[in-house]
């Protein structure tokens, strides 16, 4: 056979770990036996080399020619063994000793012990490993000797893993993610899961760790029922966690909610619309039905089922079946979806409860009436008559709830949702809440000039009072105002009615005609006490939510419950807000679990 010479070897990892330069391995009767085997195919001859520098665990590529240059060439591709190869496992150093982990109980929190040398250097890793995606680091340390590190139970979540390895060059990571099957961790896991409303009908489930869940739409009605599910005729659907989806409706409502369950469980469920179209309504769900040759149907979704309109049921559906089908036909319902299949329609019950009280009314006039001439018969007791009776008219004075505009000024859309969480809570209470997020089509008709005055005149002789939101734009603006004539504020948005505003409140609180009329308010987080002007602190000015009850009383005014009850709102209020207050001040970078996840007590030995 003729012999060449191959006269020219390169070798080079094509994949250099991050962790150092490499070790020095042995390979060469391997890759001596390979090449040579690849010569004499083609019929070059053979080759001689010795030892050279490479990674563990590299992929190492080696290139031959023959002179002259490159008429004949052969390429050779070798994948080098790690510490797990039994060959390497003896004969490297860094392969000898790897950090013992234990991981055990410390009363509901968990202990992480590391039993190493006390001179021995390694690193700690804490991530979530999530199915969709790559891993998510959370805390990572470099430590010494033997160490022992606590977690809260707080913390757990199903794919929390550990990984720990050797500050040593090339060194083995050891991983392990041991609260899979924690049943703290899967409670947690769906504690720091949150539903998020965004633009254009998307919506999205935040969470560290993937779900198995299946989510649905349901239909939640204004008396505190159930939330009836609305399938059929809309799918359940699948959810990914961290990935936007869309909802099936043409348009959104407060009263339509998502529910999020796993095996057939409730496990959250949240009336996404509610922040930005107001608090729920007493509207009334149609579900049309189509079949093959146009006919369809109308029933009514109540808590006994989907009654028919025209049905003997003795449900307020039924009795009002001829007035809500007329409804849907003359174009008062709102549809919110549609499809071959069938629709959807919410039909407001509001004109028709009004109709209901005016007969009640009209029944409570008649029997004044007729008491009224009974005391005529007997002139005596007129006065005790007429005391009673004033003393009806004041209860029910004050039974009326009294009339609140909210003012603030949009910084951004958190904050927005902020104040919409905030309205719709006060609106549970006997309040009636004016706000410009609610009334966007009169700004557009009126100009924010004109529905402001339009709305400061009818609050304040109804008894009522303005809220003066403050926050870092609004305290801006304020000082925009207060500053010398000769400059001028700046030009705003048309729904800025809080900028609009400003022309007429300041003059109230120059002349002094703001004590009674006015209330501030602005967000513990959100803003210091000392940033609100003080040409404002003549009206009382209260910290949210830890002012809570102070602030609820001061609106209700002479109608506010013993502190007790005053108490319980302020509470029913505080649980409204909190998840905004969790959105709009979670810090920048920071995941769907919450600012408060980290290591607790730190590290000790």
């Amino acid at each position: 056979m003729r012999r060449l010479t191959v006269t020219s070897v390169c070798v080079w990892p094509s994949t250099w770990p991050c962790t150092g330069t490499g070790k020095i391995l042995k390979m060469k009767r391997s890759l001596e036996e390979q090449l040579t085997q690849s010569l004499r195919s083609l019929g070059m001859g053979s080759i001689v080399f010795d030892c050279f520098e490479a990674a563990l665990g590299a992929e190492v590529q080696i290139w031959s020619y023959t002179q002259p240059r490159y008429q004949k060439e052969l390429n050779l591709t070798q994948q080098l063994p790690d510490c797990r190869g039994l060959e390497v496992q003896d004969n490297i150093q860094s392969c000898w000793a790897l950090p013992w982990l234990n991981v055990s109980a410390d009363g509901e929190d968990v202990r992480l012990v590391l039993d190493v040398s006390e001179e021995q250097r390694f690193g700690l890793s804490l991530y979530w490993n999530q199915d969709q995606g790559p891993i998510k680091p959370w805390w990572h340390s470099n430590l010494t000797g033997p160490q022992t590190i606590t977690l809260n139970h707080t913390d757990l979540v199903p794919c929390l893993c550990i990984q720990v390895w050797p500050l040593e060059p090339d060194s083995v990571r050891t991983s392990i993610c041991p609260f899979r099957e924690d049943p703290r961790a899967h409670r947690n896991l769906w504690r720091a899961a949150r539903l998020q409303l965004l633009p254009s009908r998307g919506w999205r489930l935040d969470a560290p760790c993937s779900l198995p869940a299946e989510a649905t739409l349901c239909w939640q009605a204004l008396d505190g029922g159930p939330c009836l599910p609305l399938v059929p005729p809309l799918p359940r659907e699948n959810v990914t966690v961290n990935k936007v989806l869309e909802f099936p409706l043409r348009k959104g409502h407060p009263n339509v909610c998502v529910q999020v369950s796993t095996w057939e469980k409730l496990q959250m469920q949240e009336c996404l619309w509610a922040d930005s179209l107001g608090p729920l309504k007493d509207d009334m769900l149609l579900v049309e039905t189509r079949g093959p040759q146009d006919n369809g149907s109308l029933c009514a979704l109540e808590p006994s089922g989907c009654t028919p309109l025209l049905s003997r049921a003795s449900t307020r559906a039924a009795r009002l079946g001829e007035q809500l089908l007329q409804d849907v036909q003359s174009g008062q319902c709102l549809q919110l979806w549609d499809s071959d299949l069938g629709a959807l329609w919410a039909c407001p019950m509001d004109k028709y409860i009004h109709q209901r009280w005016a007969l009640v009314w009209l029944a409570c006039l008649l029997l004044a009436a007729v008491l009224f001439l009974l005391l005529l018969l007997k002139m005596n007791p007129v006065k005790g008559w007429l005391r009673l009776l004033k003393e009806n008219i004041r209860a029910g004075a004050a039974s009326r709830s009294r009339a609140a505009l909210l003012l603030y000024s949009a910084d951004d859309a958190s904050f927005e949702r902020l104040v919409g969480a905030l309205a719709s809570a006060l609106c549970q209470l006997p309040l009636r809440v004016a706000v410009d997020l609610w009334s966007r089509r009169d700004l557009s008709a009126q100009g924010a000039l004109a529905w402001f005055h339009a709305q400061r005149r009818q609050t304040l002789q109804e008894g009522g009072v303005v809220v003066l939101l403050f926050s870092p734009g609004a305290v801006a603006l304020c000082r925009e105002w207060l500053q010398d004539a000769t400059s001028a504020p700046r030009a705003h948005g048309p729904h800025d009615a809080f900028a609009a505003s400003l022309s007429c409140v300041l003059p109230d609180f120059l002349q002094g005609r703001a004590p009674g009329r006015y209330v501030g308010a602005y967000f513990d987080k959100l803003l210091p006490a000392d940033a609100v002007p003080a040409l404002f602190r003549s009206v009382p000015v209260f910290s949210l939510p830890s002012q809570l009850p102070d602030f609820l009383g001061i609106l209700q005014g002479p109608t506010a419950p013993r502190s007790r009850r005053l108490a319980e709102r302020a509470e029913q209020v505080s649980r409204a807000l909190q998840p905004a207050l969790d959105s709009c001040f979670r810090p920048p970078g920071a995941l769907g679990t919450g600012c408060g996840m980290g290591p607790e007590a730190g590290v000790r030995t």
